[in-house]
This record gives structure tokens, C-alpha cells and sequence, in this order.
């Protein structure tokens, strides 16, 4: 856009979308950080707006090495917290046994449009966290246990999607949609201020 004072269409935030996609893609933003930027772009009034919700990113070329995808995220017999600046591919393997796992993926990078988990718990629990801009969903058959997803997802059509797959035995894995003014606290702080906003009893720890 020529003047950035002036008032932007529907399409010039469609076309910053589509290139923070692409920057989420080439590693150059965590999903958090897509999520953050897709909205401000959506609520841009002024080309200022638009250049302030794609600021410091470069044209899409090729970027630096990025880190090595993390396949694999196991708790055995502990309390394990996954986070961080990891690396999704098209597939990753999530594994509780007689344990607890916290996996946050809000400042994971993808490369792919969908990503497929598939998660063991036996005699576990598994928490996920997602920004609540990206698609995610959960299946799969807990004997004993439950699968949810909780939250309130605000993810458009075209969003990264994240496809939680469960087989689990007397365990239990949770997706949890974070707002992003969420960002502070502990697991469990954070878990207790989502059921206060949806109007869930608060228990004070994890079922």
C-alpha cells in the first residue's frame, strides 16, 4: 500500500494473513506469534496497522536452519513439561505412562498446514496447549479415562490445524484452546482461570 494512512480493504488483510501463514510455515513465527499477528492484521483499520502486524519479517525466502522437529514427548513414572521454541513436522508422538505431561505447543513452529499427534496414555494424563487461533480437535478411544478439548477456539478456516489422536488406558488427555492473555502462571493457574471464564466449578488441581 502506497499510503499507509489510508483505510485498508478486506483483501489487503487477507493478503497479510496469507503471508504470516507463510512465515509461520518457514519457521519464522511460533504459533503464538501467528496468532497474535493474524489478529491484529484482522483488526487493522490503516496500512499502519497492516505493516505493524507483519513488522521485522522479511520477504518469504528461504530461512536459517530451524530446529530439529521434536517427535517424541514422554512421561514415564513423572511430571514432565514439554515447551519452548521445538519444532512440529507432519507427526508427533506424545507417551504418559503412570506420569503427567504438560506439551505446549503455543511457541512451537509448524512446517506443515496440518499436524497429526497421537498420543498413549496409560494410567496418565496428557495436557496440550494451543493458542486458541489454531484449529485443534481430539479422538480416539480412552478405556477408563476421558479425551476432551476445552477452551473456546476463535481459529479461522484457513488456520494451522493440530489433530490430536488418543489411545489411552485408565489416563487422560486434555487440548486446552489458551486465550492469549494467558500467557503467565503455572499450568494449573492457568487451567483454574479457564474454567472460571467458561463458568466450570474451579477444583483447585487437574482431574
Amino acid at each position: 500500500m502506497d499510503d499507509p494512512s489510508l483505510r485498508v480493504s478486506d483483501a489487503d488483510r487477507e493478503q497479510a494473513v496469507s503471508a504470516l501463514r507463510e512465515h509461520l510455515l518457514a519457521g519464522r513465527l511460533t504459533l503464538e506469534e501467528f496468532s497474535d499477528r493474524v489478529g491484529a492484521a484482522l483488526q487493522a483499520r490503516v496500512g499502519t496497522d497492516l505493516a505493524q502486524a507483519q513488522a521485522g519479517l522479511p520477504a518469504v525466502t528461504a530461512d536459517a536452519v530451524p530446529p530439529r522437529p521434536a517427535r517424541w514427548s514422554v512421561a514415564l513414572l513423572s511430571h514432565v513439561e514439554r515447551r519452548g521454541r521445538m519444532r512440529l513436522r507432519r507427526r508427533a508422538m506424545a507417551v504418559s505412562v503412570l506420569g503427567d505431561l504438560d506439551l505446549d505447543l503455543r511457541q512451537a513452529r509448524v512446517d506443515r498446514r496440518e499436524t497429526v499427534i497421537t498420543v498413549l496414555a496409560v494410567c496418565g494424563n496428557v495436557d496440550i496447549y494451543v493458542p486458541d487461533a489454531v484449529y485443534a480437535d481430539v479422538s480416539g478411544i480412552a478405556v477408563l479415562g476421558h479425551l476432551r478439548a476445552k477452551g473456546q477456539p476463535a481459529a479461522r478456516p484457513d488456520a494451522p490445524a493440530i489433530h490430536v489422536r488418543v489411545l489411552g488406558c485408565a489416563g487422560t488427555v486434555d487440548v486446552w484452546h489458551v486465550p492469549h492473555d494467558l500467557r503467565a502462571g503455572t499450568y494449573d493457574e492457568i487451567i483454574r482461570q479457564m474454567r472460571r471464564r467458561s463458568g466450570s466449578p474451579p477444583s483447585g488441581i487437574r482431574p
